[in-house]
């Protein structure tokens, strides 16, 4: 699965509403850990057909980073049935990030 950009407007439909549960990368895109990571967010959605990934740019959406509480970059958060399920701050190896999505 690809990973989409989602903005303030989509978030109720493509994160909260979801089916699946998905994983949302909240980024910037001055931010040196956000570009080291995003590759590997890229690979974890095309391995990973039972969530979807989606991508929150902070600077464009600063309303959804303040109501996740998005102190630092990169933030994972993994929503599942609308609800917070799990989240990490900072770069993360894979085997985390995966333990966090299961």
């Amino acid at each position: 699965m690809a990973v989409f950009s989602v903005s303030e407007e989509q978030f109720p439909e493509k994160v909260l509403n979801a089916e699946k549960p998905v994983l949302v990368d909240f980024w910037a895109s001055w931010c040196g850990p956000c570009r080291q990571l995003s590759p590997l967010i890229d690979d974890i959605a095309a391995e990973h057909p039972e969530i979807e990934v989606a991508k929150v740019n902070i600077d464009e959406e600063p309303n959804l980073a303040q109501q996740y509480r998005i102190a630092s970059v990169p933030s994972l958060i993994l929503f599942k049935d609308g609800k917070v399920e799990n989240r990490a701050v900072g770069v993360r190896p894979r085997n985390e990030i995966e333990m966090m999505i299961q």
